[in-house]
C-alpha cells in the first residue's frame, strides 16, 4: 500500500503540475509518443492485413526461403527496438534535462 503523502509534499506536486516546464515536457513527450505509436500500428495492421488479404505478395519469395511474410515479421522486431533506441536518445536530449530540473526543484521544496 502506498505511503499517505504530507501537506507539503501535495503543494508541491501541485506547484510543479502547474509550472510551465512541465507542460513543455508533457507537450514534448506527446510529440513523441503520439506519432510514433500511430505509425508503429498503421505498420503492423499494415502486416496484419497483408498477411490476411495479399497472400500472394506475403508468400512471394525474395531469397531461398525467405519470403516477404518473414521479412515483414522480422523488420516488426527491428522498428521496435529502432523505435525504443530513438525514443532513449529523444528521452535524454529534449525531457531529461526538463524533468531533472522540475525534480531538482521538488527536492529542494521538500526538502529530500
Amino acid at each position: 500500500m502506498a505511503e499517505p503523502i504530507s501537506r507539503e509534499t501535495h503543494r508541491a506536486y501541485e506547484r510543479i503540475h502547474n509550472e510551465p516546464q512541465f507542460a513543455e515536457l508533457k507537450r514534448i513527450y506527446r510529440g513523441f509518443v503520439l506519432p510514433m505509436t500511430v505509425a508503429f500500428m498503421v505498420w503492423y495492421l499494415l502486416y496484419v492485413v497483408a498477411s490476411n488479404w495479399l497472400p500472394d505478395f506475403m508468400n512471394a519469395q525474395v531469397f531461398g526461403n525467405i519470403n516477404v511474410a518473414l521479412l515483414f515479421g522480422l523488420l516488426q522486431f527491428v522498428t521496435t527496438f529502432g523505435i525504443a533506441y530513438w525514443y532513449a536518445r529523444y528521452s535524454a536530449s529534449k525531457m531529461d534535462p526538463l524533468a531533472d530540473g522540475l525534480r531538482d526543484d521538488f527536492e529542494r521544496e521538500v526538502g529530500q
